[in-house]
C-alpha cells in the first residue's frame, strides 16, 4: 500500500528533536564517529587531577599538613573525593598510609560512620596507638582555611573496649600557632615511619586486613547519593563540608548559567515559528552553521522577558547579531519573512527524506539529484545500508513522539532486565524524559554500577536478555568501546497490542564517567553546547566521560594537549569546577 506524502512540513513550525545535533540528521558514519574511540587512560599520578587551592601563609613550601599520616576510608564518602582528599594531604605536605601503619595520627570517615562500623571496614579490633578517627568534613575545613584546625566537634566517640591498652585516651587535635606536632597533640615527626603510596596503589594482596576485603559494607555510595545524582535533585551542602571550586562564577550571559524556565512563556512566537521554518530548510539543506545560528537566536527570543519592538532591542539581545535583527524587525513590522517565500521546492522532499534514521542532508541530496521524490522511490529504487532500510520500515513509528508513560515502561523494561544480571545495577533514562517534558523523541537509558567493577561484562548479556524478550526487534549500531563506555542503538517494542517500534540507546559506562555520561545524555543539545563552549574558554575540555582541565589548544582552537582528568563524582561537581550555579535537569530544557 503507498504511503501517503506528507503535507508540506516547512509551512509550520518545525517539530521538537530529541538529542545533541537534532537538527541534522546523521549518516550511518555519522552514528559511529558521535561515539569517538578514545584511548585508555593510564594509571599514573595524572589520572585524578588536583584541585587547586592558593596556598597561605604557613610552614614554608606550603606543607602546613606534614603533622600528618591519614588514611581516608572511602566507604560513604566515595572513591572519587576519597582520592581528592589524598591528593590534598599529599600536595600540602601530609602522608597517606594504611589503617595499621605505624604513626598513623588520623582516619578520615564519613559523617554517617560510627566507631564500631569504621573499626568493621578496617578490619580492626583496637585503634593504633594515638589514631583519631575524625569526620571529613574536618579535613574538608582543612583545606578551605589553608591550617590544621582543632578536630573538637568532628572527631568520632571512641568507647574504652576500643582503644589500645596502651593508649587509652586520645588528646584533640588543637594546633597552635606554627602548626607543629608538639602543639598539635600529636606523635613527633621523629616518629613517623616513611612516607607511604596513597591506598589507591598499595599491593592489597600483601594487607589481607584491607577494608577493600570486607562485604556489603564494601559499598561506597549511599542510597541517598544515588538518589540525588539520578534525580539531579542535591541536598544543600553544609558550608563546612563544601569541596572548593576550580572555576570563578560566570557571567549570566551563558545559557548554562541561567535556568530554562525563564523561557516558558515565549512572548516572541510570532517571529520563533517563522525562524524555526528556515532553520529547518537549512539543516535538511546541509547548511549545519546557518541552521544552528537561527537556532542560538530561536532560543534568545524564547527566553526574552517581553516581546521585542525595535532593532536595538533586538540587537541587545545576546546571540542576535544585526543581520538577524532586521529579519526580527521585518516579521515585527510586516508580519512576514520574504525568505520564506523562496524556500526551494526541494526542501520538503529534502525533510521527508532526512526522516529516514540512518539518512543525512547530503544522502538525501543525493537521492534528490537522482530523481527520487517519494518513499516508495526510496523503497524500491535506491540503495540503502541495513540501518536505512530499518529506518525506512519504521519511518512512521520513529516520527510519533513517546508519551512519557510509555518511556516510563521502556526505562522499567530495560532496568528489571538489568537486576535479574545483577541487582546492584543502576538503569536511568536520560534525555527529555529526564529534563520532565511530556513526551520524547527517543529513549536513552545509562547503565552502570556503584562499585566501578560490575558494570564489566553485563553489555552483552544484557541485550541477549532484552532480545530473548522479544523487547529488542532491531539493531543499528553496537559498539563496544575498549571496555570503556558500550554503547547499543536499536528498536524496541513494549508488549501488547497496538505498540508501536521506538528508537532505544542503551549506554553501559564505569562509574567514574557516570556523572558526565549523564548530564551529556540528559542534554539539552544547546545547554550542552553552552557547556562545552564554557569549558573551552576555561582551558577545560568536557566530554560525556570526562571533565579534563589544564587542556592545550592550538590558535585554531584545536586540542593538541590532552590535559587531565578532573574527579566528578556527581553532576553538581561538573557545574562546580565551572563555576556554574547547579541546574536540575528541569532547568536545562533549553
Amino acid at each position: 500500500m503507498p504511503r501517503p506524502r506528507p503535507c508540506h512540513p516547512l509551512l509550520a513550525a518545525a517539530p521538537e528533536r530529541e538529542g545533541p545535533g537534532w537538527a541534522l540528521a546523521m549518516e550511518p558514519r555519522g552514528v559511529l564517529k558521535a561515539f569517538p574511540r578514545r584511548k585508555k587512560r593510564s594509571s599514573g599520578s595524572d589520572r585524578s587531577a588536583l584541585l587547586k587551592i592558593p596556598k597561605k601563609e604557613g610552614l614554608e613550601g606550603g606543607e602546613w599538613l606534614s603533622p600528618l599520616q591519614v588514611h581516608v576510608l572511602p566507604a560513604g564518602i566515595g572513591r572519587a573525593r576519597a582520592e581528592i582528599f589524598e591528593k590534598q594531604i599529599i600536595q600540602h605536605g601530609g602522608r597517606i598510609c594504611s589503617p595499621q601503619a605505624p604513626g598513623i595520627t588520623h582516619i578520615v570517615v564519613d559523617e554517617a560512620v560510627d566507631c564500631e562500623r569504621a573499626l568493621r571496614l578496617l578490619k580492626l579490633s583496637q585503634l593504633p596507638l594515638g589514631v583519631q578517627i575524625v569526620k571529613s568534613a574536618w579535613l574538608s575545613q582543612c583545606l578551605q582555611e589553608q591550617k590544621l584546625v582543632d578536630t573538637t566537634g568532628f572527631s568520632i566517640f571512641i568507647p574504652d573496649r576500643y582503644l589500645d591498652e596502651t593508649d587509652n585516651q586520645v588528646t584533640s587535635f588543637q594546633p597552635g600557632c606554627s602548626g607543629t606536632s608538639a602543639q598539635a597533640g600529636l606523635p613527633s615527626a621523629a616518629a613517623f615511619a616513611p612516607p607511604q603510596e596513597p591506598h589507591s596503589e598499595l599491593n592489597t594482596q600483601t594487607q589481607p586486613n584491607s577494608y577493600e576485603s570486607s562485604d556489603e559494607e564494601e559499598v561506597q555510595v549511599t542510597p541517598a547519593d544515588l538518589e540525588a545524582l539520578i534525580t539531579g535533585q542535591y541536598p544543600s551542602t553544609p558550608e563546612g563540608d563544601a569541596m572548593p571550586c576550580l572555576a570563578p562564577t560566570v557571567s549570566d550571559k551563558w545559557v548554562c548559567a541561567q535556568p530554562s524556565s525563564q523561557k516558558r512563556t515565549n512572548h516572541n512566537s510570532h517571529i520563533t515559528e517563522k525562524l524555526e521554518v528556515l532553520a529547518k530548510a537549512y539543516a535538511v539543506q546541509g547548511d549545519r552553521w546557518r541552521s544552528l545560528s537561527y537556532s542560538k537566536a530561536i532560543n534568545a527570543l524564547k527566553s526574552f522577558h517581553k516581546p521585542v519592538s525595535s532593532y536595538q532591542e533586538a540587537c541587545g539581545i545576546p546571540g542576535i547579531g544585526k543581520r538577524m535583527a532586521e529579519k526580527i524587525m521585518e516579521i515585527v513590522e510586516s508580519g512576514h519573512l520574504r525568505k520564506l517565500d523562496h524556500i526551494s521546492d526541494s526542501v520538503p522532499v529534502l525533510e521527508l527524506f532526512s526522516n529516514i534514521w540512518g539518512v543525512g542532508s547530503k544522502t538525501a541530496q543525493m537521492w534528490y539529484q537522482q530523481g527520487f521524490r517519494t518513499l516508495e522511490d526510496i523503497e524500491s529504487r535506491a540503495t540503502l545500508t541495513s540501518q536505512q532500510a530499518i529506518g525506512l520500515k519504521h519511518y512512521e513509528d520513529f516520527l510519533k513522539r513517546i508519551p512519557r508513560e510509555e518511556a516510563s515502561e521502556i526505562e522499567q523494561t530495560v532496568r528489571e532486565a538489568a537486576h535479574a544480571l545483577n541487582p546492584g545495577l543502576l538503569s536511568v533514562a536520560c534525555g527529555s524524559y529526564r529534563r520532565g517534558k511530556a513526551t520524547c523523541g527517543d529513549v536513552d537509558v545509562l547503565v552502570t554500577h556503584p562499585d566501578g567493577r560490575s558494570h564489566q561484562g553485563i553489555f552483552g548479556q544484557l541485550l541477549d536478555t532484552l532480545r530473548q524478550q522479544g523487547f529488542l526487534t532491531d539493531d543499528l549500531v553496537s559498539q563496544d568501546d575498549n571496555g570503556q563506555q558500550q554503547k547499543y542503538l536499536g528498536v524496541c517494542r513494549l508488549p501488547g497490542p497496538g505498540r508501536l517500534h521506538r528508537r532505544l540507546d542503551i549506554i553501559v559506562v564505569p562509574y567514574s564517567e557516570f556523572a558526565c555520561a549523564l548530564l551529556y545524555f540528559t542534554g539539552s543539545a544547546y545547554f550542552n553546547r553552552s557547556m562545552r563552549a564554557l569549558a573551552k574558554t576555561k582551558g577545560m575540555s568536557l566530554s560525556e566521560r570526562s571533565l579534563y582541565t589544564a587542556v592545550v589548544r592550538d590558535g585554531r582552537g584545536l586540542k593538541v594537549g590532552p590535559g587531565r582528568a578532573l574527579p566528578t563524582p556527581t553532576e553538581k561537581d561538573v557545574f562546580r569546577l565551572l563555576g556554574l550555579p547547579y541546574r536540575e535537569p528541569s532547568e536545562r530544557d533549553w
